[in-house]
C-alpha cells in the first residue's frame, strides 16, 4: 500500500514538473513570437510613416503649385480690370472734353444772341415810341372823323350806337342761322343716334283723342278688394305685371275697373288678357304673373301669325314672305282713329283692284300694293320716321318689287310716284278712310288740331301764312323774303318743328316746309 502511495506521489510530482516545464516553454515561445510581431509592427509603422510623409510632401507641393496658378490667374484678372478701368476713365475724359467744347460753343452763341437781343431791344424801344406817337395821331384823326360823321349824318352818339346795335343784332341773327343750319345738317348726316331720342318721344306722337280711343283699355274687376291684390305687398305684383308686359297699369279710384295704357297694341293686348286670367284665377304673385304672361304672349304671337295668314289668303296673294305676313298680322291690334288697320288694308286692297281693273291695269299688283301700303304702322312706334318710309324699307328687305315699294313709300306723297299704282293706292286709302263710319274722330277735334298747328307756325317773326295740309301731316309756311333770308328760313323751320314736337301730340311725323319766294314785278306801258 505504501509503495503504491509513493508511486502515486511520484507520478503527480512528475506530472506537475512537466506542466511547469511546458508552461515555461510556452511562455518563452510566446515571448519570442511577441518580439517578432513587435518588430514587424515597428517596421510596418515606419513604412506607413514614410509613405504618409511622402504623400504629405506631394500634397503640399500640389497645393503650392495650384496656389501659384490661382495667384497668377488673379493677377491677370486684376490687370485686365485695371486696364478696363483705365479705358473707361480715358473715355469719360474724352466725353467731358467734348462737352466742354460744346459748352464753349454754346456760350459763344449765347453771347452773340445777347448782343443781338440788346440791339433788338433798342430797336423795339424806338419803335414803341414811334407807335405811341402814331397812336396819338390816330386817336386825334379818329375823333375828328367821328365829329365830321356826326355833323354829316345829324345823329347823336347815342343814336349812332342804337343803329349800330340794330345792325349788329341783324348780323348776329344771320350768323346764328348759318351756324344752326350747319350744325343741324352735320347732325342729320352723322348722328344716327338721333333715332333713339325720337323713339323716346314716341309717347307724344299721338293725338289726345286718339289716345283715349286706342291706347287705353279697361279691365273689369269683381270688387275693389281685387285692386289691392293686383297691387300686391309693397307694389310687387303691379311692378311685376308692368315689367313683363311693358304696359302701364293704372289703379285709381274708378270703381270696378283698372286701366291698361300702352302705345304698342300687342303689349297692351298681352297685359289685358293676362290681367283677365289672373283675376279669374285668383292667384296673384310674381311667379304666377310671369307664367301667365309668357303663356298669353305665346298665344298672342300665334294669333298674330294666324291673322296674317288669313289676311293673305283673303286678299288671294302669293309669294308673301312669312315676316311680311307676320307684320300684317300685327296690324289686327292696331287702330287709326278707331279704324282697324288690318281691315283697312284689306279694304284698300280690293278698292285698288277695282280701280286698276277699270283702268286696264294689273289688278293683282294693285291689290298687293293696297294690301301692304300701311305695313309700316306695324313698327312705326319703334323706329324713326313716318310709316310710309319704314314700311317701304321693311318690304324691300323681303323682296317686294318697285311698284309695291313706291306705293308703300308714296301713298302720302312723301316720295314722287313712279308708277300708276301709287295714285291708285292714294285714292283707295282716302276712300276707305273717308267712308261713313270708318273713323271716329270728330270734325271739331280735327279742325282744332290743324288750327293749333297753323297757329304755332304763324307765331314766328317773318311768317306771312301757314297752311296745314295732308290731314295735318305737313305744314306749309310762307315767309317774307324781305325780312327773312335763306339761312333764317331754315332756322325758322327748325324752330317750328321743335315747338310742334314739344307742344303737340300726334301720330307719326309732321313735315315743316318753309317757302321763301322773291318776286320781281314790273309793269310795261
Amino acid at each position: 500500500m505504501l509503495t503504491l502511495a509513493l508511486d502515486g506521489g511520484t507520478l503527480i510530482g512528475a506530472i506537475a514538473g512537466a506542466a511547469v516545464a511546458g508552461a515555461l516553454l510556452g511562455f518563452a515561445i510566446a515571448k519570442l513570437v511577441a518580439s517578432q510581431s513587435l518588430a514587424n509592427a515597428k517596421a510596418k509603422a515606419a513604412e506607413t510613416i514614410a509613405g504618409a510623409e511622402a504623400a504629405a510632401r506631394a500634397a503640399a507641393e500640389k497645393v503650392r503649385i495650384e496656389s501659384d496658378k490661382a495667384l497668377l490667374e488673379r493677377k491677370a484678372t486684376i490687370e485686365r480690370e485695371i486696364e478696363e478701368g483705365r479705358n473707361e476713365v480715358r473715355e469719360a475724359e474724352r466725353r467731358l472734353q467734348k462737352r466742354e467744347d460744346l459748352f464753349d460753343r454754346k456760350e459763344e452763341a449765347l453771347t452773340l444772341k445777347e448782343q443781338g437781343l440788346g440791339r433788338q431791344t433798342e430797336q423795339l424801344k424806338s419803335r414803341e415810341q414811334g407807335l405811341q406817337t402814331r397812336e396819338g395821331e390816330l386817336d386825334r384823326v379818329i375823333q375828328e372823323q367821328k365829329d365830321k360823321l356826326f355833323q354829316m349824318t345829324g345823329l347823336t352818339p347815342d343814336q349812332a350806337k342804337a343803329e349800330l346795335l340794330v345792325k349788329v343784332e341783324e348780323d348776329a341773327r344771320h350768323d346764328a342761322a348759318k351756324i344752326v343750319r350747319k350744325v343741324i345738317e352735320t347732325a342729320e348726316t352723322e348722328a344716327k343716334e338721333k333715332s333713339r331720342e325720337i323713339t323716346l318721344m314716341a309717347v307724344q306722337r299721338y293725338a289726345t283723342e286718339h289716345t283715349s280711343e286706342s291706347t287705353v283699355r279697361t279691365v273689369a274687376i269683381p270688387s275693389d278688394d281685387m285692386k289691392g291684390r293686383i297691387i300686391g305687398r309693397e307694389g310687387r305684383n303691379i311692378r311685376a305685371i308692368e315689367k313683363v308686359t311693358g304696359a302701364d297699369i293704372i289703379v285709381d279710384d274708378t270703381p270696378g275697373v283698372i286701366v291698361v295704357s300702352c302705345f304698342d297694341k300687342i303689349r297692351q293686348a298681352v297685359a289685358v288678357e293676362s290681367l283677365e286670367r289672373l283675376i279669374a284665377d285668383g292667384r296673384m304673385h310674381p311667379t304666377r304673373i310671369e307664367e301667365v304672361v309668357e303663356k298669353v304672349k305665346s298665344e298672342i304671337n300665334e294669333k298674330v301669325l294666324k291673322f296674317g295668314r288669313d289676311a293673305v289668303l283673303e286678299v288671294n296673294l302669293r309669294g308673301i314672305h312669312p315676316k311680311v305676313s307676320e307684320a300684317m298680322g300685327k296690324l289686327a291690334y292696331r287702330t287709326s282713329y278707331g279704324q282697324n288697320v288690318l281691315r283697312h288694308s284689306i279694304e284698300v286692297a280690293y278698292l285698288c283692284q277695282v280701280i286698276a281693273d277699270q283702268l286696264g291695269l294689273d289688278g293683282t299688283v294693285a291689290r298687293r300694293c293696297g294690301f301692304l301700303h300701311d305695313i309700316g304702322k306695324a313698327m312705326d312706334h319703334e323706329m324713326e320716321g313716318g310709316h310710309p318710309k319704314i314700311g317701304m324699307d321693311f318690304a324691300r328687305q323681303f323682296g317686294e318689287k318697285e311698284p309695291v315699294l313706291n306705293a308703300i313709300g308714296g301713298h302720302h306723297a312723301d316720295i314722287p310716284s313712279t308708277s300708276f299704282y301709287t295714285p291708285i293706292v292714294m285714292a283707295a286709302d282716302a276712300v276707305s278712310s273717308a267712308r261713313p263710319g270708318a273713323r271716329r274722330e270728330s270734325m271739331e277735334k280735327y279742325v282744332q288740331r290743324l288750327t293749333e298747328l297753323q297757329d304755332i307756325a304763324l307765331d314766328f317773326r317773318g311768317v306771312n301764312e301757314a297752311h296745314a295740309i295732308q290731314a295735318g301731316r305737313e305744314v306749309r309756311v310762307m315767309v317774307d323774303a324781305n325780312r327773312v333770308n335763306d339761312d333764317e328760313a331754315y332756322l325758322i323751320a327748325h324752330k317750328i318743328a321743335k315747338r310742334v314736337s314739344e307742344e303737340m301730340t300726334f301720330p307719326g311725323e309732321i313735315k315743316v316746309t318753309v317757302l321763301r319766294e322773291t318776286r320781281a314785278i314790273e309793269v310795261a306801258r
